[in-house]
């Protein structure tokens, strides 16, 4: 599939012979490098030893925490609303944004040489902002169905219809997919010849182009500009967005502007986790390789894992939904029975 992939995008993307460079460079194959070195997060094995028990615990919490969310609100009727809807994507795209770049990351831990192939490369490169792309728009909807379900409440059904849920969530993965192809189109006909020694534990854009056998000024401003346009102007709608809600629920009584305010700040939390380190590390380049590691784990690794608990701690519709979840399939005496049972078996064999 990543071969493929990768070979779609080379047919499709075709840059013209640059004249500039010399006759020999333009008669070989620019992609030289077959594969890229992964320098991970720390070169200590103390360190990695360590890295590994903690990312893969963590991993394993996104997965479950994520996957319960999905679970509870497809299986509870009272959980079938618009907000409910959005949260259940958004949990399925921090499950593929964790997913992208972790296990592999996870596996590297436990090797002394952490590579990945070209095309492997790629594929990271396109998933990476196809989910995050996607992420961003999810994020903006949940604003806008906080601010019509606020602000206009009496046509909140009519205005967030199951239609419209559907149109959202299907533009999200639009604009992400549009997003990632401008993205890989800077990249993929780029000459890589020479250092394929990438500092980070995935392929990140921007070290990426960075290795080119070439001048990348003008392509590392078009990534920027990319990924700066759709960061901020995703951040600016859900400013906006937020502060009409907060200036709606003032005017309106103590109660309900409490409920809004635990529910706003449940929503501005994780914006703030997510948008941070987004935009940090495209739209302000010049910050150190180090730094930004830190924030590629936290959209990666950290985010994922807050937004099942900053949304269900803190919300008794979804807190009592699980505990009927929990109640449905993990009966009294369900569990022990399942483990007599096999002890049973054990005891026969």
């Amino acid at each position: 599939m990543v071969t493929s992939l990768t070979s779609f995008y080379f047919v499709l993307i075709q840059i013209p012979e640059d004249k500039s460079l010399p006759k020999s460079m333009n008669e070989t194959n620019y992609s030289q490098v077959t594969e890229f070195v992964l320098l991970g997060l720390s070169s200590s094995k103390e360190v990695q030893r360590f890295l590994f028990m903690i990312f893969s615990l963590l991993y394993l919490a996104i997965l479950l925490g994520n996957f319960l969310i999905i679970l509870t609100v497809t299986s509870e009727p009272r959980l079938h609303t618009p907000m409910y809807f959005l949260l259940a994507n958004l949990s399925f795209i921090d499950i593929c944004v964790a997913s992208f770049a972790t296990p592999k990351m996870i596996s590297d831990l436990l090797v002394e040489r952490k590579t990945i192939s070209f095309e492997a490369c790629l594929a990271q490169i396109f998933f990476v902002h196809l989910f995050t792309g996607s992420e961003m728009v999810i994020l903006v909807s949940m604003a806008y169905d906080r601010y019509v379900a606020i602000c206009k409440p009496l046509h909140y059904m009519t205005i967030m219809s199951r239609r419209v849920c559907i149109t959202l969530v299907i533009i999200s993965w639009c604009v992400g997919f549009i997003h990632t192809t401008s993205q890989l189109a800077f990249t993929v006909n780029l000459p890589f010849c020479g250092p394929n020694q990438v500092d980070s534990f995935f392929c990140d854009l921007p070290l990426v182009t960075k290795l080119a056998c070439t001048d990348t000024y003008v392509v590392s401003l078009l990534i920027v500009a990319d990924s700066g346009f759709l960061s901020l102007s995703s951040f600016l709608l859900l400013v906006v967005s937020y502060t009409v809600i907060l200036i709606t629920v003032r005017n309106r009584s103590s109660a309900s502007m409490a409920k809004a305010r635990s529910t706003l700040t449940a929503h501005i939390t994780v914006v703030t986790l997510f948008f941070g380190p987004c935009i940090f590390i495209y739209v302000w380049p010049f910050s150190s390789y180090s730094i930004d590691k830190i924030l590629a784990v936290f959209y990666t690794i950290f985010t994922p894992i807050l937004n099942p608990v900053i949304y269900t701690l803190r919300n008794k519709e979804m807190k009592s939904a699980m505990s009927k979840l929990k109640g449905r399939y993990l009966k009294p005496g369900q569990v022990s029975g399942v483990i007599r049972n096999i002890l049973f078996l054990d005891q026969v064999n």
